[in-house]
């Protein structure tokens, strides 16, 4: 976080930044349900050095996404709005793993 902090001064957002920003937020796509978390572990698989090392890491990790974690993604994305359109909005994340 300590990098994040120097590199983006009050412009990045995640868990402790200086943005809040809501857990289960409107504007949630299925980037926010699996990709970010995706590509954060193979971006942070080592230590950043430098912010341009940064930038290499997001960039190589974007291009090598495989075709069936995109596919995956959404398929997951499109599962979770069937539940809550059978749920009429209300609470529905207890039956995902079910």
């Amino acid at each position: 976080m300590r990098f994040l902090d120097e590199s983006y001064p009050n412009r990045w957002i995640g868990r402790e930044s200086p943005i809040a920003w809501p857990p289960r937020s409107p504007d949630l796509t299925s980037l926010d349900f699996y990709l970010w978390g995706y590509l954060k572990g193979v971006v942070f698989e080592e230590e950043s050095t430098t912010r341009e090392d940064m930038e290499n890491r997001i960039r190589r990790a974007c291009e090598a996404i495989p075709r069936n974690v995109l596919l995956s993604t959404v398929a997951h994305f499109q599962r979770r709005l069937n539940y809550c359109m059978n749920a009429n909005g209300g609470t529905f994340e207890n039956l995902l793993n079910s």
